[in-house]
């Protein structure tokens, strides 16, 4: 399990994996953050293939091609803003995990890398998304072929911090 899950601090939009997840929001058609830093990187032909998508419910993912990005593929999936816990915050980020993973799966993805979801604007407390990303991840891997490696990326030394902590355990 360990030999799948990579952990590294930097700036997604420029790794070299099959797909990297976008922390979006409902209409995918950007926004702040990592979502707005994607699809700058993607350039304009990722604005038009979201428009024919119809957004996305929060605990859902859908696929695009990564334009141009190193990535193949952009995995969207809106996580949940967080409301202090009193929404079905905790199963709608654990369902973005495994919405993405699916996916990734069905895609035959071998490669995939994870922001923080929900850790920015949307509030959620990094340590508790830590932990869902962290056990989602690996609920998933020892049950399936797809994807070969998972690598969480963070930007922050705390937050890689979090996860370096979490993925020791």
């Amino acid at each position: 399990m360990k030999n799948r899950i990579d952990l590294i601090k930097g700036d997604i939009t420029t790794l070299e994996v099959d797909a990297i997840v976008n922390a979006a929001n409902k209409s995918l058609l950007g926004g702040g953050g990592v979502d707005g830093a994607i699809h700058i990187a993607a350039g304009p032909d990722l604005i038009d293939e979201c428009k024919s998508l119809n957004g996305c419910e929060t605990g859902k993912s859908k696929i695009t091609k990564g334009y141009r990005l190193k990535a193949k593929h952009i995995i969207h999936t809106v996580g949940p803003v967080w409301y202090g816990g009193y929404r079905d915050e905790h199963e709608l980020l654990a369902s973005c995990y495994q919405s993405s993973l699916e996916i990734a799966r069905e895609q035959k993805i071998r490669t995939i890398a994870f922001p923080g979801i929900s850790t920015g604007i949307y509030g959620f407390p990094r340590e508790m998304a830590a932990l869902i990303a962290v056990s989602e991840t690996r609920r998933f891997l020892m049950k399936n072929k797809y994807p070969e490696k998972v690598t969480f990326v963070t930007f922050t030394d705390d937050n890689y911090e979090t996860y370096r902590r979490l993925l020791n355990q």
